[in-house]
């Protein structure tokens, strides 16, 4: 892990920034220091070794050069505050963004052609640092940049990273929106379960820990998702018959979520457009 010799800025202290501060803090990866800019003015940070809180861009030092600035906003805030931070363009500053939608031309256009930035899309178990992040450096973006983005990233989960910008659609739409999906995996398992003739509470907690539980077993396992359902599923057995319907063709759950990944791939080169 890369260490930073230089100051970092924070712009925006909410759940996901205040969580990748966390992790920085826990990790010593800013050695050089943090500004944290938050017009709540970061309660939770104010006063915390190594953090300097300021409530906005105008507060930090006329003379500040920092390594990075790290972009965590609200993707519906940035117009009005990332024009303030051109003046750090040049001199070796990066720019790390993690606002879903801001492209790195809409990036430039605000902080000068010359902006060295590196586009993100985490996803919200970065909250408690199980996310996984992708990344997505411009032109401007030198390998050394790029890595230690990752290293930044890598404080809320697995950061990885793409040469394509326009992949970070299909991120968004997988990724991004994948907790979403999950989420609703679960309330429709519980819900089924009721129909079964289980009592909520019971249905709630037998889907809620499954899920969790089969997430966690595929992470540690060597074998593939397809090869531990194969493991669980006997033949002529309950659970084979549960996937019938749920692989079942046109239907099935593998037609609808790749009629959901296209859906939402679709909407986010809108948003982006």
């Amino acid at each position: 892990m890369t260490t930073l010799d230089r100051p970092l800025v924070l712009v925006g202290c909410g759940k996901m920034g205040g969580a990748m501060l966390d992790g920085w803090l826990s990790s010593g990866i800013v050695a050089g220091g943090v500004y944290a800019v938050d017009p709540m003015g970061a309660p939770d940070y104010a006063g915390r070794s190594g953090v300097t809180v300021v409530k906005d861009a105008a507060d930090l030092p006329a003379d500040l050069n920092p390594q990075v600035v790290v972009m965590a906003v609200k993707p519906q805030m940035m117009d009005a505050l990332a024009g303030d931070y051109a003046r750090f363009t040049g001199g070796g500053t990066f720019f790390l963004s993690i606002a879903a939608g801001k492209t790195i031309a809409y990036f430039k256009s605000k902080l000068g052609a010359e902006a060295a930035v590196v586009r993100s899309m985490p996803n919200t178990p970065a909250a408690i640092g199980q996310g996984i992040t992708v990344a997505c450096p411009c032109d401007r973006t030198d390998a050394a940049q790029l890595a230690l983005a990752k290293d930044l990233l890598s404080a809320v989960g697995e950061a990885v990273s793409v040469d394509d910008e326009e992949l970070l659609d299909a991120v968004t739409a997988l990724s991004g929106g994948g907790p979403a999906y999950t989420f609703l995996l679960i309330e429709t398992m519980a819900a089924a379960g009721v129909k079964a003739g289980l009592s909520e509470e019971m249905a709630a907690r037998l889907a809620l820990v499954t899920v969790a539980g089969a997430g966690q077993l595929a992470l540690a396992s060597d074998e593939a998702p397809s090869k531990l359902r194969e493991n669980v599923t006997s033949p002529n057995g309950t659970t084979l018959e549960a996937l019938k319907v749920l692989m079942r063709d046109g239907d099935g759950l593998p037609d609808l979520m790749t009629e959901a990944i296209a859906a939402a791939t679709r909407r986010s080169k809108e948003l982006g457009s």
